[in-house]
């Protein structure tokens, strides 16, 4: 049985399952990958040339492609609202089973 939105999990292993099912569009899931690859790269660039601001650019990119991605293409709600901290660990090891070829691109 699949867990709404408003059903409280307990442990991250019984949400993941979850955050995939919501994530089965493939555009979604893209558009994840983008927002997240500009997330990263935006913190390296802040790092490696100690720019701080650019760190604002992180979550300025990220969630917008993610929201988009739920809203034009997976017809469903961001598990972020309710689930922020899982939500953000989901998404970098769903991002890295697309690397690893355990979820579809």
């Amino acid at each position: 049985m699949m867990k709404t939105q408003t059903s409280r999990f307990q442990r991250f292993e019984d949400f993941y399952p979850y955050y995939l099912q919501a994530h089965e569009n493939p555009t979604c899931r893209r558009l994840h990958v983008l927002g997240l690859g500009v997330a990263i790269a935006a913190v390296g660039y802040a790092i490696v040339t100690q720019t701080w601001w650019a760190l604002a650019i992180a979550p300025g990119f990220g969630y917008p492609c993610a929201w988009l991605g739920h809203a034009y293409f997976g017809k469903n709600v961001p598990a972020t609202f309710g689930y922020p901290l899982y939500s953000f660990k989901a998404g970098i090891l769903m991002y890295r089973d697309m690397l690893k070829g355990d979820v579809p691109f």
